[in-house]
């Protein structure tokens, strides 16, 4: 069964898609929780303050997509197709989601929430955390080489568990790579 294509339109105020190939589509103020998004394809898509928590992402692709003001809490991206997965997120909320073994190198997380979000054996070699709450965030096996957390704040990362080389942190952040060692560490 073939599903559509379609291109270059803009959706707002939806609660669920067809399944198709979406290309170059504008979502806006789209309330996704709990939709099926399994096999949709989105290739250079935009969401827009959009509410996809707990949305089903069974084998969905996500090429160069980006989301803005979204709110996508419990989202499991380990389910994704993992061909060519690729987004940034800018002012999200992605509190309680799983990149469990995800490659997704250079990614863009910019002014966003990731509370107790699962990092676990993801490759994010070269991405970007800018001012990101990372508050009991899980990074173990994760590749974070070249990862810049300068800005963002709440982290708590094990050098030891982690592939870390390169990775670029604020002199206020380093705590949080000393964690497991209860250090009281101050400012004079």
């Amino acid at each position: 069964m073939a599903f559509p294509y379609i291109e270059d339109k803009k959706f707002e105020k939806i609660t669920s898609l067809q399944k198709g190939e979406y290309d170059t589509c504008v979502f806006k103020n789209c309330d996704f929780s709990k939709a099926d998004f399994s096999e949709i394809k989105f290739i250079e898509c935009n969401f827009k303050e959009c509410n996809l928590s707990l949305a089903n992402l069974y084998q969905a692709a996500f090429l160069d997509t980006k989301f803005a003001g979204c709110k996508m809490l419990g989202l499991l991206f380990y389910n994704c197709n993992k061909s060519g997965l690729s987004f940034s997120f800018e002012n999200c909320t992605l509190n309680d989601s799983s990149f469990y073994q995800t490659k997704i190198r250079e990614t863009t997380f910019k002014n966003s929430s990731l509370q107790e979000t699962d990092f676990t054996e993801c490759d994010l070699a070269a991405s970007v955390f800018d001012n990101c709450d990372l508050r009991n965030a899980k990074f173990e096996n994760t590749n974070i080489e070249k990862v810049d957390f300068r800005t963002s704040y709440n982290y708590s990362i094990d050098p030891e568990l982690n592939r870390i080389k390169k990775a670029r942190f604020s002199l206020t952040g380093i705590a949080g790579l000393l964690d497991k060692y209860d250090l009281e560490i101050e400012e004079k």
